[in-house]
């Protein structure tokens, strides 16, 4: 986490509805305390959906819960993993998501394709590509982006498994600090 906040520039921003969902994951698995604990840990007291806030106080927020639920949850990089896949959610729900996912259809690849938009649209930093390499068989590449790999793995997954995609696999392996590439399978 402290490597990721150093790297991170003020400019750096996530949606607020990215924040509601990990606040309200946090008091589903960990009850109010852990919820007011991120509020605290964030400094905000109300996040409105569509307007952006510091990626810094996100991954405060974000290692803390997996941190605190961990434990009770298959460790730290489960827990990333489990806010990734509910972030797609929340962002599936929105107005942005529920076009993209229209557009895209119920084709894996064109589902996976849509992501790099997703983000543009959540995101303020970072750069995001697709490369298909076969059927069933793409590569998601991730530049200059703060989120954590397990967490991106959560993220990519949940997505694809909203088209008619099964048997969904996603493995990151790191190229730099802020650079991965996540092998993404499906039948």
């Amino acid at each position: 986490m402290e490597q990721l906040l150093a790297l991170a520039h003020p400019t750096d921003t996530c949606r607020g509805m990215f924040f509601n969902g990990l606040l309200d994951t946090a008091r589903s698995l960990g009850g109010e305390p852990l919820r007011a604990r991120c509020l605290a840990t964030v400094g905000e007291r109300k996040f409105v959906d569509f307007f952006s806030y510091p990626i810094t106080d996100f991954l405060r927020a974000i290692f803390l819960v997996a941190e605190e639920l961990g434990p009770a949850h298959g460790g730290t990089e489960a827990v990333l993993h489990l806010l990734g896949r509910r972030a797609t959610m929340i962002f599936a729900q929105s107005t942005v998501g529920k076009t993209l996912l229209a557009l895209a259809g119920q084709d894996p690849g064109r589902v996976l394709a849509a992501i790099p938009n997703g983000c543009r649209a959540s995101l303020s930093y970072g750069e995001r590509s697709v490369e298909m390499l076969g059927e069933g068989h793409a590569r998601f590449l991730a530049r200059g982006d703060l989120l954590p790999l397990q967490y991106n793995e959560g993220m990519i997954a949940a997505a694809i498994e909203l088209s008619s995609a099964r048997d969904v696999r996603v493995r990151g392996e790191r190229r730099g600090v802020l650079d991965v590439d996540y092998e993404v399978r499906w039948s």
